[in-house]
């Protein structure tokens, strides 16, 4: 796929720009101030997963499961086209498209089952511009939303050094995290010893209507393995729904 024209960067930037000013990272709801969490049932996953070798055609998955229990509630899957490019910094506009519909179609669909909270693999705040995937998910859908990425992104001075490996060293026991500060000194996220089997950390940063500690708190509640298990799932789901697809494309 062709590289945009710097016109439509320009024009993204200063979309992310207007939206980032909606972003909420305080806590707004009453379960997000209890330390069990109590009052949150409802906790949502979203994965885009894609054909190896095919950047346009992807599997676009919305899971809700029951919290504190993690079982599946509900689930939707849909083949789309992306026709919009990927730019670093900008998956937003990708990404989003779809997994709102998918929202949205449970909205009007089953409204008893929309998710309390939604977890979005990526970034939220924890981004180039303070607005990554997460951020542009929760502000348009008014979900609260937290970012949970695998890999950290190189952001105003957070990176891979040897004082980021010592702090990963000394995330000792599941739930022990530490704030990713940029040169700047603002707190954009933390990375999070999620499971005790695993030592890689995930990084978890605030997408909307939810505050960094909340997030951290909550993502590790939600942890059986090294991923939240809304994400773990829908990625599980989308996975196994696209070899399917696949399958049955090629015997017809």
């Amino acid at each position: 796929m062709a590289a945009p024209e710097a016109e439509l960067v320009l024009k993204w930037e200063r979309e992310q720009a207007r939206l980032r000013e909606s972003v909420k990272e305080e806590d707004t709801e009453d379960w997000q101030r209890s330390p069990d969490f109590s009052g949150l049932e409802r906790v949502g996953g979203v994965d885009l997963s894609f054909i190896k070798g095919d950047d346009i055609n992807a599997c676009a998955h919305l899971v809700v499961l029951t919290y504190p229990h993690m079982k599946v509630l509900y689930e939707d899957c849909k083949m789309v086209t992306l026709n919009t490019p990927y730019v670093a910094g900008f998956l937003g506009f990708r990404e989003a498209p779809p997994l709102l519909q998918a929202l949205e179609k449970l909205k009007n669909v089953q409204p008893n089952l929309m998710p309390q909270v939604l977890f979005v693999d990526g970034n939220g705040l924890f981004h180039y511009r303070e607005f990554g995937l997460a951020c542009h998910l929760g502000v348009l859908s008014d979900l609260p939303c937290v970012g949970v990425a695998k890999n950290l992104l190189h952001v105003e001075g957070v990176v891979r050094s040897e004082e980021h490996q010592s702090q990963l060293n000394a995330l000792q026991k599941s739930g022990d995290s530490f704030p990713l500060a940029t040169a700047s000194g603002r707190v954009l996220g933390k990375a999070l010893r999620s499971s005790q089997s695993s030592i890689k950390p995930v990084y978890v940063s605030v997408g909307h209507r939810i505050s960094l500690d909340t997030a951290v708190r909550l993502t590790h509640t939600c942890c059986l393995y090294r991923v939240p298990e809304p994400i773990r799932q829908a990625d599980i789901r989308s996975r196994e729904y696209l070899r399917c697809h696949v399958l049955i494309s090629d015997i017809t």
